[in-house]
């Protein structure tokens, strides 16, 4: 079972607040509420709150996030978790660079379905889209297993 689930993206305002936020109403949706979910970025945008586009794409889900705020990620926030869910390989590579006990619980997002979620950032409307639906699809295959 896990107890802690963190997300990671690069700037922590797009692709990992999204997934931190779908993961936590689909668990709290389900009744497993005593699970902690986070999210940070491996050059993390601090303190800048979620991509207009994230929040438009959570706020058309009824899911607020308005509170979201980006952090950067250090090897206290990979200790704490049980689970780790990242983006692109190149966060899993800067995640066990930056911490190899992080090895066995570091995995994509998109493990289920063999596939990375590209970064949307300052890429249009239609790559958010993209990005954002393809999150919620490997959050749903992820949510089925946790």
């Amino acid at each position: 079972m896990f107890n802690t689930i963190l997300t990671v993206c690069t700037g922590n305002i797009c692709r990992s607040p999204v997934a931190e936020f779908l993961i936590r109403h689909g668990l709290n949706a389900s009744g497993r509420t005593g699970i902690k979910v986070a999210s940070a970025g491996i050059g993390a945008l601090v303190n800048h709150p979620a991509d207009d586009a994230a929040l438009e794409f959570m706020n058309g889900l009824d899911i607020p996030m308005d509170a979201h705020r980006a952090r950067q990620i250090d090897s206290s926030h990979t200790r704490q978790a049980d689970l780790i869910l990242v983006m692109q390989k190149h966060h899993l590579d800067y995640i066990l660079a930056m911490d190899p006990t992080a090895r066995g619980k570091v995995f994509l997002l998109g493990h289920w379905g063999g596939r990375e979620v590209p970064d949307p950032y300052q890429r249009g409307n239609a790559s958010h889209r993209a990005a954002y639906g393809l999150v919620q699809e490997e959050v749903a295959a992820w949510l089925k297993r946790v």
